[in-house]
């Protein structure tokens, strides 16, 4: 069991409190506790909560249903409440970080918002910077775990891109030298083409990224044309 983690930690015991916590699974109460379901559930989310620091689990869902468009249960929204299994690696007031099911390497994890948001575009800036900024801390521990050469962090947003889980998620992917996990890798990438049709696109972006008179845009500079 991960040691406690208090406010007053020094950084580095929080941070192999991250490196160890991965080594303990969330399994779901009745297999872990017996028939007694209901009270077990609540005692064992309790003793997680005091082991980690007071790190329990809550509803994410926006309206309280944590159900998709399409009236299924969010599986994220479900890990998140604690009625499916995890092996969670770090939790907070706003996001989770799990080991991913299927994972395209060792140490292959997700970040999710703890409250149910279907894409990128649909989540908060708030909710982002939460789980952006806990990158750093994240991946320096799974780097070390799983002793990697780098790692890839990506956003599957939309079916066309490949996201399967309609909750907002970020992918945290170990990499190593030679795994060959993207055939995109090796493909040669052309130059972009300083023409008429680029400057366009540049001056259409621009102009949904700083529309005349938007107040939403106040502060901020159109950069200037190279």
């Amino acid at each position: 069991m991960s040691p406690p983690v208090s406010s007053g930690a020094p950084v580095q015991e929080r941070r192999l409190g991250v490196l160890l916590s991965h080594l303990r699974p969330c399994a779901p109460p009745a297999a872990r506790r017996g028939n007694h379901h209901h009270h077990h559930h609540h005692d064992l989310r309790v003793r997680e909560a005091e082991g980690t620091g007071g790190l329990a689990a809550s509803p994410c869902a926006a309206d309280g249903s944590g159900e998709t468009s399409g009236g299924q249960r969010c599986v994220f929204c479900e890990i998140v409440k604690g009625n499916k299994p995890a092996y969670k690696l770090y939790e907070d007031d706003v996001c989770l970080c799990i080991l991913d099911t299927k994972p395209l390497s060792t140490g292959h994890s997700l970040i999710i918002p703890k409250r149910h948001f279907p894409s990128l575009q649909a989540t908060p800036p708030s909710v982002i910077a939460a789980i952006c900024c806990k990158l750093p801390l994240l991946s320096s521990a799974i780097v070390k775990a799983t002793q990697c050469d780098a790692f890839n962090v990506l956003v599957n947003n939309g079916k066309v891109a490949g996201q399967v889980i309609f909750h907002t998620h970020v992918h945290l992917i170990p990499r190593r030298k030679g795994d060959n996990l993207w055939s995109s890798e090796t493909y040669e990438r052309n130059s972009i083409k300083h023409n008429q049709e680029t400057k366009d696109l540049v001056s259409g972006i621009k102009e949904l990224l700083f529309p005349p008179q938007d107040d939403s845009a106040e502060g901020s500079t159109i950069p200037k044309e190279l």
